[in-house]
């Protein structure tokens, strides 16, 4: 352990080291690195899903529940999204020297803000070896050099991944040390990770509750958390029915195992009898079960094909990760909002109507990251917000919200021109 302790500190004391270097690094070289990823992942692909392999049959044999192996295994067409996501990073906007917010005081000061990396961001998380890839790419267009500490389950993976960012950074001129891969899977370790303030400005675990609580309580340095989302998508009286149907649909089925997946329906009763035959029909179909409380159960029944079942105090508040969702009717939109604000963790709630006021006051009053009208909670997603990646969701307030892009990687500096002035 000695040594494997050891061996941590010099890649954090190294990633410290490449993060000063990295904060002036040009646009240029960074979008270059990006690029040279984007084709390695491609050119490579057959080493990087033989690795995986080894990981999602190791996973299997273990007995890992159906939406982890859903998160942990690539695919050709995972890695041509992962590369695109990548290449998206590269073609946005290098948020590294943005001058902001400049005035000139009356004694003639001319003061704004500068934006800068945040240094080096440590990320600890689970299955999902993608993460390997949003996390760097992002990391390095911010100017962050950036400390990776995958779950044991994607060791294979993440280790020839990070293989393939490190050489293709070091090939464009990347400061080396700039990503760096925790290999050991102990466990211990951890604990030491999270006391290296010295080295780490930032640390974003993602993973499961058990995991975010761990590193929020055990952490020296700030933590940004998030990724649990129990999701609402509520339907009121004044919806459009077809609307409806399809939203709760796509926000059930699309990906069921991920946290923006839907995982309570609130109905308005007005409208229970006409929308609740049609989305179960159409749920029952994609072969999802439906948790319902006595009044959804008494418009659906016991129809044959429907896999409705009476929901729990348990069901409310629970993120499923799996073709599951709880059903309620409500009575107001006023009900719809208490149920929220008690069972919500904050990560993405929609409704659906065709009431401008019924929606602002949705908009206005749920106390989440990410409010929609009218869509599908399945776009909280940095990819699908414009940010080509992201480096989690964060369902706190500080000092980012939401999906974690390139400009919640940064922070600024206040910058002060003066011709001679003193203070009196």
């Amino acid at each position: 352990m000695k040594l494997a302790i050891e061996e941590l500190e010099a890649k954090a004391r190294a990633a410290k080291a490449a993060s000063r270097r990295l904060a002036y690094l040009s646009t240029e070289v960074k979008n270059r690195a990006l690029s040279y990823i984007a084709d390695d992942l491609l050119a490579k692909r057959d080493d990087i899903l033989a690795a995986n392999k080894i990981d999602y049959d190791r996973g299997e044999a273990s007995g890992m529940g159906t939406a982890m192996l859903d998160r942990l295994m690539l695919s050709v067409e995972r890695l041509e999204a992962m590369a695109h996501d990548v290449r998206t990073v590269a073609a946005l906007p290098d948020p590294v020297g943005e001058v902001f917010d400049m005035r000139t005081l009356p004694n003639g000061l001319l003061i704004g803000r500068k934006r800068v990396p945040l240094g080096v961001i440590g990320a600890i998380y689970e299955s999902r070896p993608n993460v390997t890839i949003d996390i760097s790419g992002l990391c390095l267009k911010s100017g962050n050099a950036v400390i990776l500490r995958g779950g044991k389950e994607a060791i294979s993976s993440n280790t020839a991944l990070a293989r393939v960012v490190q050489e293709a950074v070091t090939r464009a001129g990347v400061p080396e040390g700039a990503v760096q891969l925790i290999e050991n899977t102990d466990r211990a370790l951890v604990n030491h990770l999270l006391k290296l303030r010295q080295f780490i400005d930032l640390m974003i675990p993602r993973g499961g509750a058990d995991l975010i609580k761990f590193v929020s309580e055990n952490a020296a340095m700030p933590v940004v958390t998030g990724g649990i989302g129990v999701c609402h998508t509520y339907v009121d009286r004044n919806a459009d029915i077809d609307k409806a149907v399809a939203i709760a649909f796509n926000a059930k089925v699309q990906r069921p195992t991920v946290c923006n997946a839907l995982d309570t329906l609130l109905v308005h009763a007005d409208i229970a009898e006409r929308y609740l035959p049609r989305i179960a029909a159409e749920w029952a179909r994609a072969g999802v079960e439906m948790h319902c409380d006595k009044r959804a159960l008494a418009v659906l029944g016991l129809k044959p094909g429907l896999k409705v079942i009476p929901a729990t105090d348990a069901d409310w508040g629970k993120e499923f990760l799996a073709l599951v969702a709880a059903v309620k009717v409500v009575d107001s939109l006023d009900e719809a909002l208490q149920h929220i604000e008690r069972y919500g963790s904050g990560h993405s709630e929609a409704i659906v109507t065709e009431d401008y006021q019924a929606a602002m006051r949705f908009l206005n009053e749920v106390d989440a990251a990410c409010v929609y009208a009218n869509a599908s909670t399945r776009f909280t997603d940095g990819g699908q917000f414009g940010l080509g990646a992201e480096v989690g969701i964060s369902t706190q307030k500080l000092h980012a919200r939401g999906p974690l892009g390139l400009t919640e990687l940064t922070t600024y500096k206040w910058i002060i021109l003066g011709s001679g002035q003193v203070r009196p």
